[in-house]
């Protein structure tokens, strides 16, 4: 009879047999397996967990385990305690996390992590994909997705309803952003608008007040042409450095991976985020990209396609919002520069003798007016010298030849200072603030003079209206030196007014749009004719066209702010005739001169084809049926605006079919003359629309114009501006 053997434990088994029972474990199980040292080297891998992580097991061997959990933008993850570093407790609870980005498996990660009884400190940690639970495990996920769903769509209207009408920037994003990372189970939101060079942080949550940000990101940074090319939200993740990289310490950039194709682009860490994974949400209005948002978390993170639906549907929200608000901030600050303005030319002409020492207030009040930093400049006209007068530093020689400058031709001349070479560099040597305006004003006290206007590097840039405002201050002051205010004045007006007063046909899905304006007083800057089409939500648009009393720079003034306020009112979904009726008011309060204004003001639903406009005091629109080639004239007419306090506005109402044509003219049309003195008149009117509209829609306007300027012997006397509508159901369906 043989020996019988008594197992003596786990020992029994000798050395070898337990190296070769833990090998094959590691091939049967399952589970996920690693195991790692002290410092976070991983030892040991098995088959699955190269699944889980998407790494060949003998590629997971040196990695340290902190990157597989915790890609972090920079390798301050993998620095310090690694038991301090990990998403999980090393006590062998079960923790859940977020599956790592790069594996093959989905959904949720159950890890049990606990300390190893060897002659060195080690960890085993065992993990498995909670992703194809049944029975009670199904119902419990489902309850989760359920749940889930009912915070996206509370967080949804939490944003929707807390920011109706909010028309500050700052609000917007401070009530927005918050209710956006809470939705999103995110650790922080961050936000950048756009200026003309790139998009400044203009908003933060709570999480992001003391970490570092890149402030600006300019129009060719990666990530700015990145959502511009993909048009919606993306997920992205910082892809951790390799070996290599670490050993090299060649961190200077870093791989950012497009989660939905794998795509990599190169960014430099300096201008990335404070997150391992976020999503890239571009804010459109129309075709501008006028805000990028990113919503980060602080480890690695799974999302699903409907969480980039969501916050690409919150995003097309907020471009509504954001552009009101920032409209209405552009025009508070346009309406601040402008007061500014006219109080310096107005001091500007009491002064009785321009010189440095007089000229000094109006320029530091121009200053404080732009929250800047203001140096006198003063060249030396006999070698290229440039003095400059710093608060702190006191006079120093700028890098600019303030000499040449004043010797050129286009003085006044107005330039950022990122146009002269080194000029920014020197200055953040010399001073706190290191950009903003260049001046070259001219010979004033028989000296090369001008200015520096300089902000802080993280303050906000100057805008064009700023740069308007200098350029326009500047130039009053040369016109003051060289004796001609008068002339000045109503000239810087009037360009000033002509920029403002561009009339726009915006597209409107839905609507063919065509315009003509011909100017009968080549020698004015502007007249007061004036139309718009303004694109609205929901498949609605306003359309405008107007006639202000007078020529010149009062009816342009007047002009100017009646689209101001067209503009305002559309978007406040008011009736046509409550517009006008609005309007009539702020007129009467607005003009100091007597001046009044016709007007038509539609507004126009693609969907339905209604129509519901106010004519007043405005020739009646013509709408040429394309069933029937009929002319109908919309005839319900109201008084004229801005003459008298109790005029009454009504509202008129038609149906557009598809095909229909609606034509607008200013009363230059009517009441042009041939050389006999005839009017041409409506009944020419009628005529003329009905030949050339059956030629069909394009080009309708440039024919018109043609058949006119022909009647009255190529010699208008008025201006004329015509804008035709076309209704295009195939196009608002496409």
């Amino acid at each position: 009879m043989s020996e019988e053997i008594v197992p003596n434990g786990v020992a029994s088994l000798g050395e070898r047999g337990i190296a070769a029972s833990f090998t094959a474990l590691l091939s049967v199980t399952t589970d996920a397996v690693l195991i790692f040292d002290g410092n976070g080297l991983v030892l040991l891998a098995n088959e699955e967990a190269s699944k889980v992580f998407g790494t060949r097991s003998e590629g997971l061997v040196g990695t340290d385990v902190r990157l597989l959990f915790v890609p972090a933008a920079t390798v301050d993850a993998c620095e310090g305690p690694v038991t301090e570093s990990l998403p999980f407790a090393l006590d062998g609870s079960t923790t859940s996390i977020s599956l790592p980005a790069g594996g093959t498996s989905t959904g949720v990660l159950f890890v049990r992590c606990m300390p190893l009884r060897l002659s060195f400190a080690a960890y085993l940690l065992v993990a498995h994909c909670g992703g194809g639970e049944t029975g009670d495990g199904e119902r419990e996920r489902l309850f989760e997705e359920l749940s889930r769903s009912n915070r996206r769509l509370s967080g949804t209207l939490r944003i929707v309803l807390g920011t109706l009408d909010s028309l500050d920037v700052g609000t917007l994003f401070s009530r927005v952003l918050e209710e956006i990372t809470e939705t999103m189970d995110a650790w922080a939101t961050l936000a950048y608008v756009a200026e003309s060079t790139g998009y400044r942080v203009r908003g933060k949550t709570k999480a992001l007040e003391d970490a570092p940000l890149p402030a600006f990101m300019p129009n060719n940074h990666q990530l700015v042409e990145l959502a511009a090319r993909e048009g919606s939200a993306v997920r992205l993740r910082v892809a951790p450095p390799t070996r290599e990289e670490l050993r090299r310490g060649d961190l200077a950039t870093r791989s950012v991976v497009l989660e939905q194709t794998g795509t990599a682009i190169e960014v430099a860490t300096e201008q990335l985020p404070p997150f391992p994974s976020f999503v890239l949400v571009p804010v459109w209005f129309g075709e501008s990209m006028i805000a990028l948002l990113e919503v980060g978390w602080r480890h690695a993170h799974k999302l699903r396609d409907d969480d980039t639906r969501l916050l690409d549907a919150v995003s097309e929200y907020l471009s509504v919002q954001l552009a009101g608000a920032f409209a209405a901030m552009r025009a508070q600050h346009a309406d601040q520069m402008a007061a500014l303005g006219t109080s310096l030319r107005e001091r500007l002409l009491t002064i009785g003798e321009l010189t440095r020492e007089t000229v000094m207030p109006l320029l530091e009040d121009a200053a404080e007016g732009l929250f800047a930093e203001l140096i006198p400049l003063e060249g030396n006209q006999y070698q290229p010298v440039t003095m400059g007068m710093f608060p702190e530093a006191g006079s120093l020689n700028v890098p600019v030849d303030m000499t040449a400058l004043v010797n050129d031709a286009q003085v006044p001349r107005v330039a950022r200072t990122s146009e002269f070479e080194g000029l920014e560099s020197w200055l953040a040597n010399h001073t706190h603030a290191n950009r903003g305006l260049l001046v070259a004003l001219g010979m004033l006290d028989e000296v090369p003079y001008g200015f520096l206007l300089l902000r802080d590097e993280e303050d906000e840039p100057f805008e064009d209206v700023d740069i308007s405002f200098v350029r326009r201050f500047a130039e009053d002051i040369r016109e003051v030196l060289a004796g001609t205010r008068a002339r000045a004045r109503d000239k810087h007006i009037a360009e000033a007014l002509q920029r403002g007063m561009r009339n726009e046909l915006q597209h409107v899905d839905g609507l063919l749009a065509q315009s003509r304006y011909f100017s009968a007083t080549e020698a004015a800057f502007v007249g007061g004719d004036f139309f718009d089409l303004i694109r609205l939500p929901q498949g609605r648009a306003c359309i405008i066209m107007g006639d202000v009393s007078g020529k010149g720079v009062e009816a342009a003034s007047v002009s100017s702010a009646v689209k101001t306020a067209l503009g305002a009112y559309s978007w406040e979904g008011l009736s046509p005739a409550r517009m006008v009726r609005l309007l009539n008011d702020f007129l009467l309060g607005f003009s100091r001169i007597e001046t009044f204004a016709t007007m038509f003001v539609g507004m126009v639903d693609v969907n339905t084809g209604e129509l519901v406009y106010c004519s007043a005091g405005h020739p009646p629109a013509l709408l040429v049926r394309a069933s029937s080639g009929e002319l109908v004239m919309l005839g319900v007419q109201s008084g004229v605006v801005g003459a008298f306090e109790d005029m009454v506005y009504q509202d008129g109402y038609a149906t557009l079919q598809s095909g229909d044509m609606l034509l607008l003219y200013t009363d230059g049309v009517t009441e042009a003359r041939n050389r006999d003195g005839a009017f041409f008149g409506e009944d020419g009117l009628r005529q003329m629309v009905s030949r050339e509209a059956q030629l069909g829609f394009e080009g309708l306007c440039d024919r018109l114009i043609e058949s006119l300027r022909g009647f009255a012997g190529h010699a208008l006397d008025d201006d004329v501006a015509l804008v035709a509508l076309q209704l295009n159901t195939e196009d608002a369906n496409a």
